[in-house]
């Protein structure tokens, strides 16, 4: 599981990761936000609220909780055969999965400071008042998140940040995984 912060690059390091690392699946969360201008479609799976609700309903969440108003979700993972899942969660999330899975690896991604971090938050074009809430939920995070992580790592060089990830990975699975060499 990759948490974080909003504004420490957890999407962005998922992303590189599932480029690099064979046999690795990221699952797509669900939310009931809206989907951030330049955000790709992909990103998440954007519902409204009754949808979300129903699926929770029925079972179809591993994990769910409110995050900031709006609903966020890791729907029950269903990754190609032989492939491992990673999870891009928010802290209570990753509390859920890892009381289900106590032998799930959780990995802290930290922004180098709170000014990177405003900075990435304003530049994905967060409002104002949600840019302040994700700073103050940001640090009680960071805080708890060091508590329940088996890693923290922090992001200030986006290549480094994803190789130490991977390395995780390449131990979680005894050293047997071998990255491919995706350029930037």
């Amino acid at each position: 599981m990759l948490i974080g912060p909003g504004g420490a690059g957890k999407g962005t390091v998922a992303e590189r990761l599932v480029r690099e690392v064979p046999r690795l699946w990221l699952s797509r969360s669900w939310t009931t936000r809206q989907r951030r201008p330049g955000e790709a479609e992909d990103a998440y799976v954007f519902v409204d609220r009754e949808k979300f609700r129903a699926h929770a309903a029925a079972g179809g969440f591993l994990e769910w909780a409110d995050y900031l108003g709006q609903l966020m979700g890791t729907p029950v993972p269903t990754p190609p055969d032989g492939h491992d899942v990673l999870l891009e969660i928010d802290l209570e999330g990753a509390r859920q999965v890892r009381a289900l899975r106590p032998d799930a690896v959780v990995v802290l991604l930290v922004p180098p400071s709170m000014e990177v971090q405003e900075a990435r938050l304003r530049a994905r074009g967060d409002r104002e008042e949600h840019v302040r809430r994700r700073l103050a939920k940001g640090e009680e995070e960071v805080r708890l998140g060091q508590e329940l992580a088996d890693a923290v790592i922090v992001n200030d060089d986006l290549l480094r940040a994803t190789a130490d990830v991977a390395a995780i990975v390449d131990r979680t699975r005894g050293g047997q995984v071998a990255r491919s060499a995706t350029p930037a």
